[in-house]
């Protein structure tokens, strides 16, 4: 049975690091993303789908290290809108500056109540069907 997607929501500040040695910052992390994503999804887990996940960090003055974003949100979404990791077939992970000129920012800020002020760093989090699985090369 296909689940209505894509699921998709904002976390506001900075993402907390897979490398960070504050366990307890990265627990919380971890939870904050799990209810944030439970509150935008249904509450309906995945059984047999395959999962794309796109996750954008839009930051000001902190451009962490691309690699070090995705496991800890990984985490998060596990539980609250796929039953388990080996449902991610495709992860795209990227970051942009929110001070860049040209920037392009996801429409669903347009549709939040609190749409991030121009400076203020979050995360785009975005899960969808994964694309056709054929070679992509």
């Amino acid at each position: 049975m296909k689940v209505a997607l894509p699921c998709e929501f904002v976390m506001i500040g900075v993402p907390v690091s897979q490398q960070t040695r504050d366990r307890e910052r990265r627990r919380q992390w971890i939870q904050d993303v799990r209810g944030i994503a439970a509150l935008n999804w249904d509450g309906q887990a995945f059984l047999d789908e395959t999962l794309m996940v796109t996750i954008t960090y839009f930051y000001d003055t902190v451009p962490m290290d691309v690699d070090n974003i995705p496991k800890p949100i990984l985490d998060g979404l596990k539980g609250a809108v796929y039953s388990d990791d080996a449902q991610i077939t495709d992860l795209l992970c990227r970051k942009r500056s929110l001070r860049d000129s040209v920037l392009q920012l996801p429409d669903i800020l347009q549709k939040l109540d609190e749409a991030p002020r121009r400076f203020q760093s979050f995360v785009h989090i975005l899960v969808e069907h994964s694309p056709n699985s054929e070679a992509l090369f």
